[in-house]
């Protein structure tokens, strides 16, 4: 059982890691990876990604210190998911217009 605790953390990472890149991959050969005209705002949706892997750290440590979870399975559970989170904000702010896009 210990064994399976171990691992899951890791596969479940790892499947969500794959999915997003294999996604922003797609977007970028077919040439419609989100870009906005304004440099802040292209900041802004560059940063939605990293900024999410921190929030679900965050996230991870608050939630292993009050659970029974290993400190490392929700730190890596809580920046999957933060990955994840990260990349439907910049799917959806990247589709948006903003002032200064035509």
């Amino acid at each position: 059982m210990g064994f399976v605790m171990a691992i899951v953390p890791v596969l479940i990472a790892g499947g969500v890691a794959v999915f997003v890149i294999g996604r922003l991959k797609h977007k970028y050969n077919q040439g419609n990876l989100g870009r906005k005209k304004s440099k802040g705002a292209q900041v802004l949706l560059d940063s939605f990604i990293p900024m999410g892997m921190l929030l679900g750290c965050t996230v991870g440590i608050i939630l292993g210190m009050f659970f029974s979870i290993s400190l490392l399975s929700t730190v890596s559970l809580g920046a999957s998911i933060g990955y994840l989170a990260g990349y439907f904000a910049y799917e959806i702010y990247s589709k948006e217009k903003t002032v200064g896009d035509g």
